[in-house]
């Protein structure tokens, strides 16, 4: 599949909460054509099957917050970091799909994933609620930042008006929006809350 080219000014993110649905975003980007980072630092498992799609295993967040990452080596294509390291992005020009979901079912996720039963929900509740409020008032506040937020529940109740929503942010005539569709996979939805 030949790849199509993202401005090269550009650093393209996913971001959200853990368990947020970034990783489908990833293989929706990906489905459609577009250059996408990531290596094989942390293998697809029970909780993510199609895997990760991260680069370092996930740990940029540290390297971001020490001034290590290099940022410029992924201009041009997309990368996938949670939304507590956008605190620490440096000033540049950035466009960032935002995933958000249910909060009951990122919770039921996490739990399940690290095999726990959480005796504090509500407190770990409120504090992810604040972490995600708190991030998109930043991202949407930063000038060099432009973000589309999308939610994974409405993704995959409505995938073709949903995943359009990602294909016009971009704005680049080569991607392929059928094929970005089609990678939209609802067998995977499994901690699904009402």
């Amino acid at each position: 599949m030949r790849l199509m080219e993202l401005d090269e000014n550009i650093n393209y993110i996913v971001s959200g909460l853990e368990r947020s649905g970034t990783s489908m975003v990833m293989q929706v980007l990906l489905a459609g054509g577009a250059p996408v980072a990531f290596n094989k630092s942390r293998l697809p498992d029970q909780s993510n099957p199609k895997g990760y799609y991260e680069l370092e295993g996930g740990k940029i967040i540290n390297k971001l917050m020490d001034g290590t990452f290099p940022l410029n080596e992924y201009k041009g294509k997309f990368i996938k970091i949670t939304s507590y390291g956008l605190k620490y992005l440096p000033a540049g020009d950035y466009k960032i799909i935002y995933s958000e979901r249910n909060i009951g079912e990122i919770l039921d996720s996490m739990e399940k994933m690290a095999n726990i039963n959480d005796t504090n929900r509500e407190e770990t509740r409120e504090s992810f609620v604040k972490l995600n409020s708190m991030i998109k008032n930043y991202i949407r506040e930063r000038e060099d930042i432009e973000v589309l937020i999308v939610n994974y529940n409405n993704i995959l109740s409505e995938p073709s008006i949903n995943i359009k929503k990602i294909y016009d942010f971009l704005d680049l005539a080569d991607i392929n929006l059928e094929k970005m569709i089609d990678a939209v996979d609802r067998e995977l939805y499994r901690q699904r809350r009402n």
